[in-house]
């Protein structure tokens, strides 16, 4: 069934490269069909002209063209910058295809291909690059700042805390979870089940006593000598959770 008019894809467009105007027209008339913006090409000179005129998201390639064959002329292709290739040969052995896929092809299809197939795996391989440039192109988180309360330091990057005469405090992976937690929503009451899934994780076992233990042991090791301690910065907020009411400045 082909597609209405309002769902075709007018802005990707395809070369095929075959010596065989027959399988050219045909080939070409059906992805058109379907959606896509077709140019055809009879051998490699004309390919390479095609590309210098027109950017393409995807070339079809036959591998069996007199004069320069497939393979040679995929060889010469940037594959920093070209398109993807897919690759068709009435040579269906293993060991064509393998070559074909270790000189850069991103498929390959023996010769005849049937139409259907193909559109399928232009699909794919479409969806595979395109999903590939989505991640090549995200931009790279910002480091997060030192957080900083009563005389402490947080680092979220180094995972350390320092205390107010600059010791480190080692906590344990769920010790440091719980406090990077705490300092992400300070002066808020957290209940019990909040600080497991955002401690300990979602999956993690849902037993109220779990967390009053961790609770327990991050206020040991934020406690100082003059007397103040973790008490001062993690409240328990009876029947509801814990409150962590130190000010964070975040710098």
């Amino acid at each position: 069934m082909l597609q209405t008019a309002a769902s075709l894809d007018l802005s990707t467009r395809l070369l095929i490269v075959d010596d065989d105007p027959g399988i050219r027209e045909l080939t070409a008339g059906f992805l058109s069909a379907h959606g896509y913006v077709v140019d055809t090409a009879a051998d490699a000179a004309e390919m390479r002209a095609q590309m210098a005129r027109q950017a393409y998201a995807l070339i079809v390639l036959d591998v069996m063209m007199p004069g320069e064959d497939g393979l040679s002329v995929l060889r010469t292709l940037d594959r920093a910058t070209a398109p993807p290739v897919i690759i068709l040969s009435v040579i269906g052995e293993e060991v064509d295809r393998i070559i074909g896929l270790e000189m850069g092809a991103d498929d390959y299809i023996a010769k005849p291909a049937n139409p259907r197939e193909l559109l399928a795996r232009i699909r794919s391989v479409l969806r595979r690059n395109a999903t590939a440039s989505a991640r090549a192109e995200a931009p790279i988180p910002a480091a997060r700042p030192m957080q900083r309360f009563a005389g402490w330091r947080l680092d979220p990057i180094g995972r350390q805390l320092l205390d107010p005469d600059e010791v480190v405090i080692n906590l344990s992976d769920g010790e440091f979870r719980m406090l990077m937690t705490f300092v992400d929503h300070p002066r808020r009451v957290l209940s019990r089940d909040f600080l497991l899934d955002h401690a300990r994780g979602p999956t993690a076992e849902h037993f109220d006593r779990a967390i009053d233990v961790q609770v327990s042991r991050l206020r040991r090791k934020l406690s100082r000598g003059d007397g103040r301690g973790g008490d001062d910065l993690i409240r328990t907020v009876r029947n509801e959770g814990y409150m962590f009411v130190a000010d964070v400045e975040t710098r």
